[in-house]
């Protein structure tokens, strides 16, 4: 690293202003198929060291690998999801020296991969091209026992191969992304769609979904890239955007320290919340590629393009659009995103089916039902519907409403029965009236201020109103008493 480039690192970051962060991601999703990519071992997280292995994902003399079909059909079914050209294609050795790698060598997909050139469309309406979306096999896990846990203050390391030769799909994105927020929601999105088709649970705690960054800036205004740094060991959203927003810095640092930014992989520790230098950037004539002898040209059938798309679900994209069109509120977008990512946009679709208010159910599900979305997943559409329905219709309160949706949630059961327990009954008219008498002689200011046409005195009034009763009182009703009287 030249004498700038160390100055840049360690000078005060001063933030990107006059730059623009440039970031293209490259996503590593293990398939979820029963065995390995070529071979009959087990493919489960979990299990003992070094107790699913064989010859072949060993890579010991004389093995040969045998093409998993299924995993075959699962990444055409990314490639569909992703709207990618799915090609025939080869596979190729790819040649390093690591220990999580038996055989010094992946075979994985190179120039021409099983798809490309397809695109990702993000919740708020940005696009994202997909460069490829390739088959390889996974490595192994090695763990650098003492110091810090990397490689080079380590009193020894330990090498589990359980997971080499694992299927995974690696999705090149193009450099279309600019900066974290975007980066994380390209990321979200992406894991909500590999979810949604099967072809992977997803889990990045269980490191079956795994996120490198390639990361540059570039002067506002420039067309062409800067010089791009890896960062890897990004294992959560949190540690992606948190290593963007600071390899990004740095490097602005370096530049206007008057030092290059040199090309390189750069390693993420979450603790310090900083990347630290790994190796030199490698190029593809590093790796060496060539032709996977053992293994024939990947010429999909028709048949087996129809099995990897015939259960092709609907994807979020769609049910955003379905629900947005359901409730008819471009305000509720963020509320849509949320009951879509975590997949209570059925629900809300039946109980609005079922006759619910479809706002009101999107702002239950948004917002309580979020909170245990497991247990609101398996809630029965007509339950829903129905204590909907009491809200709606003033038998229960908004803030009644949440307690018996609570209820419901934590161990089921019939609204109407949970209110009654619950002692949740209707406000009577002549009771709210005499609310209404005390709250207005109690507070003359606020009550002259809403009588002389200041609306935003209501909120306060509804709110006094709504603590005197302790939740019994309706809102709307409420809110239509305090304009009757004012009328």
């Amino acid at each position: 690293m030249s004498g700038g480039a160390r100055a840049g690192e360690d000078a005060a970051i001063e933030g990107v202003a006059g730059y623009e962060v440039v970031v293209g991601l490259e996503v590593h999703c293990e398939l979820s198929t029963a065995t390995k990519l070529f071979c009959g071992c087990a493919n489960a997280f979990g299990a003992p060291p070094n107790t699913q292995v064989c010859p072949v994902c060993l890579g010991l003399p004389g093995s040969l690998p045998v093409l998993n079909r299924r995993a075959v059909e699962l990444a055409m079914r990314i490639g569909s999801a992703l709207h990618c050209e799915i090609r025939p294609s080869t596979f190729h050795r790819k040649n390093y020296f690591y220990p999580d790698m038996p055989k010094d060598y992946q075979i994985s997909q190179y120039d021409e991969p099983v798809n490309a050139d397809g695109y990702l469309e993000l919740p708020g309406g940005a696009r994202v091209g997909i460069e490829r979306a390739h088959i390889e096999e996974d490595t192994g896990k090695t763990t650098h026992v003492g110091g810090g846990g990397r490689i080079h203050d380590a009193d020894h390391s330990l090498v589990d191969y359980n997971r080499a030769g694992v299927p995974l799909v690696e999705i090149v994105s193009r450099p279309d992304i600019r900066g974290a927020e975007q980066a994380r929601s390209y990321v979200s999105e992406l894991r909500a769609v590999l979810v949604a088709t099967g072809a992977s649970d997803g889990r990045m705690e269980e490191g079956s979904l795994r996120v490198d960054a390639n990361v540059s800036v570039r002067r506002e205004g420039s067309e062409g890239l800067g010089t791009r740094c890896e960062v890897k060991n990004l294992n959560s959203l949190r540690s992606l955007g948190r290593a963007i927003d600071f390899e990004a810095e740095r490097q602005v640092a370096v530049l206007r320290s008057g030092g290059r930014v040199v090309q390189e992989t750069r390693h993420w520790d979450e603790d310090e919340g900083r990347t630290s230098s790994m190796r030199s950037k490698e190029e593809a004539n590093d790796y060496r590629y060539f032709a996977e002898p053992d293994l024939v040209p990947l010429v999909p059938d028709e048949e087996l393009l129809e099995r990897a798309t015939r259960a092709m679900p609907v994807l979020p994209a769609a049910r955003r659009v379905r629900l947005s069109a359901l409730v008819g509120d471009d305000t509720a977008a963020d509320q849509v995103t949320t009951v879509v990512d975590l997949g209570l946009d059925d629900l809300v679709v039946a109980a609005a089916a079922l006759g619910a208010d479809a706002s009101l159910a999107l702002r239950r599900a948004a917002n309580e039902a979020a909170q245990r979305p497991e247990q609101a997943r398996r809630i029965d559409a007509g339950v829903f519907a129905r204590l909907l329905s009491l809200e709606s219709a003033g038998t229960l309160s908004a803030t009644q409403s949440k307690a018996v949706l609570a209820e419901v949630l934590e161990s089921g059961g019939d609204p109407e029965e949970i209110a009654r327990r619950l002692g949740f009954e209707a406000l009577p008219a002549a009771e709210l009236e005499a609310v209404l008498d005390e709250v207005v002689a109690s507070h003359p200011a606020e009550w002259e201020r809403y009588v002389g046409g200041d609306d935003k005195v209501a909120q306060l009034l509804t709110g006094l109103v709504m603590r005197a009763t302790r939740g019994r009182a309706n809102g709307k009703a409420v809110a239509a008493a305090l304009a009757s009287r004012r009328a």
